[in-house]
């Protein structure tokens, strides 16, 4: 039976952009509807993306542990060689996912956040219809907020389907593949490449650009490149790959020799693209940026009272920044003052070693004297030795202005770095200087006292080198 509803603000999409946003919404005390038609609440994110990818990178990583004890030793341990059911550690990551589902869940019941289960399609721009299990509820609405996130792009040649998977379906393997063909060598590819690696399969990457991970220096990338050729993971670089027949995937190499590599799955991870087909988009009268969504610094569209966040306006196509966007529309729809303007959004890369980038890189100063470039090795760190974290070539770094010494962008590369990203973007965001990270009493043996003393050595007294 159809069914009309009124609201106040309506959200299409749960992803981290579009349930932060329902929640902050529902704190304000607005009537919230939040339709949900993707992958569950927490949309990619939580169900198919960062949290579960992350869970089976965690795994592989103790898998590798235990068969490098097995393997004569490693730091006095030794163990029996292991054995992987991969199906048992899907259903744990299974387990994560479904736990946090139900946080969202909860966090949105308590805030008063009605929850719609259907695909929406609009109409116009403040009217749409769900298709439900129990039937149509069409809903209009005072202010609707666009979170439709993004999906996998499919190569024409290499549709997703059987053995060509992307990285949905990469998450849920019951087994795992012997051969291993990562089509795409940016983050997404490299960190399941290595998780897959790590697990025992024989992995290659076939990439167009010359070097992995391209947006980013060489300095930054090149210990990842060593840990793969240290692991025996076949690169191909400058390379396009083509059609996939009879379990073996044609490549053109970077001298324009046809090679064909065996593979029980291929899995093409060559970007994302916002997801903006299928919904209605069309019918709303909003003005587009390229393949985005065109929104300005309130996340406003050039509809009137028409927003839209995350992934669907564009790079950088991060969760925490579609969270911070559903913040801040939450607010201005309740009357606040809010602008997003952030003056960095911290990227982080869980490949072997991690990678965290922020701010302006070399790439972005190149050419310039008013910088100046300070590194510091990890090797030099004690708590990175401590976590066998210090011989893999990681460095953080620093860039600074030499006129006033405010930061201008931080890096870093090795195990564990993750963790100093929000301390990279807090540095960043409230416009410290050089002075203000070293004059910062730094914990001992921990991973940050590397940021402490990369900002001394920019100031030309690093203690420790």
């Amino acid at each position: 039976m159809a069914e009309t509803i009124k609201t106040k603000v309506l959200i299409i999409g749960a992803g981290t952009g579009g349930y932060v946003a329902g929640i902050r919404c529902g704190q304000l005390g607005l009537d919230t509807i939040l339709v949900d038609g993707g992958d569950g609440l927490g949309g990619t994110c939580l169900n198919v993306g960062c949290i579960p990818s992350k869970a089976i990178i965690h795994a592989a990583s103790k898998f590798e542990t235990v068969s490098k004890a097995a393997a004569g030793g490693t730091l006095g341990i030794t163990a029996a060689k292991p054995a992987i059911d991969l199906s048992q550690t899907v259903a744990w990551k299974d387990g994560i996912v479904k736990k946090l589902n139900n946080g969202v869940a909860a966090l949105l019941k308590k805030s008063k956040v009605k929850v719609i289960k259907g695909w929406a399609e609009f109409s116009d721009a403040k009217t749409c219809t769900v298709k439900t299990a129990d039937g149509d509820i069409t809903i209009s609405a005072e202010h609707v907020i666009l979170a439709t996130g993004s999906e996998p792009v499919e190569l024409p040649f290499l549709k997703f389907g059987g053995d060509v998977i992307s990285s949905t379906e990469a998450l849920s393997l019951p087994a795992v593949p012997k051969k291993l063909v990562v089509v795409g060598g940016g983050y997404i590819g490299l960190e399941l490449g290595i998780a897959f690696r790590k697990l025992g399969a024989e992995v290659a990457i076939v990439e167009m650009a010359d070097r992995l991970l391209p947006l980013y220096d060489k300095a930054l990338t090149d210990p990842v490149a060593k840990w793969l050729e240290k692991h025996g993971v076949e690169l191909h670089l400058g390379a396009r790959a083509g059609s996939f027949e009879k379990g073996q995937l044609n490549v053109t190499t970077k001298d324009g020799a046809a090679i064909q590599l065996k593979a029980d799955k291929v899995l093409v991870t060559v970007g994302r693209r916002p997801r903006t087909r299928g919904w209605g988009l069309e019918n709303m009268g909003v003005a587009m940026a390229g393949p985005f969504v065109k929104i300005d610094d309130r996340c406003a569209t050039s509809m009137k009272n028409v927003w839209a966040v995350g992934d669907l306006t564009g790079e950088p196509m991060l969760a925490h920044k579609g969270s911070a966007q559903g913040e801040v529309v939450a607010e201005i729809i309740a009357g606040h003052d809010r602008r997003f303007d952030p003056v960095t959004i911290a990227a982080v890369c869980f490949t072997e070693p991690e990678i965290v980038s922020a701010g302006l890189g070399p790439l972005d100063v190149e050419g310039r004297d008013d910088v100046i470039t300070a590194v510091f090795p990890l090797a030099a760190i004690g708590r990175a030795l401590a976590l066998e974290a210090g011989d893999d070539g990681g460095f953080v770094r620093v860039l600074a202005s030499k006129s006033d010494h405010r930061l201008l962008g931080l890096q870093a590369v090795g195990q564990h770095v993750s963790e100093l990203s929000n301390s990279f973007a807090q540095m960043l965001e409230m416009g410290a200087v050089l002075e203000d990270v070293a004059g910062t009493i730094h914990v001992h043996p921990t991973m940050g006292e590397a940021f402490h003393e990369a900002s001394l050595r920019a100031l030309g007294h690093a203690i420790h080198i």
